[in-house]
């Protein structure tokens, strides 16, 4: 019999292969992004407009990037993430950031797994009123091993830079993980 532990890191795995895929190919952010810690704005301000997506070109992790294990006591999973990355902890959270690419694990409680509709239903809605010009691009159930998963994607402006107040635009995948009354 596997050890539960076993099973997360080869889905966190997965997820990071899945994330750097996309990260070669399109050059843009990939993050697990959090829907409760952010102020909800006002109705009184007009909505933000997306910003014009800038003409890079595509982003790599070099083929000798090393990665280091990243392990969580506290959240019961490890992965590896490219070395030098910054690192910010909280409690079960991580988050690794390099310039605009980065990758995020949150954990919380729940009773019941992720379906695109119930991701569609609760966290778009919240996703939409807190974040910055967003814009869904897809939303799908998807079958693994370890069990199913859901992915989002979705674009979104950045938090304007505090210089200079130029944002650029952002393609995020999310990945929602349920596994013994923990969402990730």
């Amino acid at each position: 019999m596997k050890k539960p532990g076993i099973t997360i890191f080869i889905i966190v795995t997965l997820v990071l292969v899945t994330v750097f895929s996309g990260c070669r190919k399109n050059g843009t952010s990939s993050e697990k992004k959090s829907f409760s810690n952010k102020t909800q704005q006002t109705s009184s301000k007009p909505a933000e407009q997306p910003v014009a997506p800038e003409k890079n070109p595509t982003g790599d992790i070099p083929d000798t990037q090393a990665f280091v294990k990243y392990s969580s006591s506290q959240g019961g999973y490890e992965l590896e993430v490219p070395e030098g990355w910054a690192r910010t902890t909280n409690g079960m959270d991580v988050t690794f950031t390099y310039k605009l690419d980065g990758l995020s694990v949150k954990v919380t409680n729940t009773t019941k797994p992720p379906s695109a509709q119930s991701i569609r239903t609760n966290e778009v809605k919240q996703l939409k009123r807190t974040g910055r010009a967003v814009v869904i691009k897809s939303i799908k159930d998807i079958k693994l091993a370890g069990g199913p998963i859901v992915r989002m994607v979705y674009e979104s402006n950045s938090e304007p830079n505090p210089v200079t107040t130029k944002q650029v635009r952002l393609k995020k995948d999310t990945y929602f993980y349920y596994k013994n009354g923990k969402l990730a």
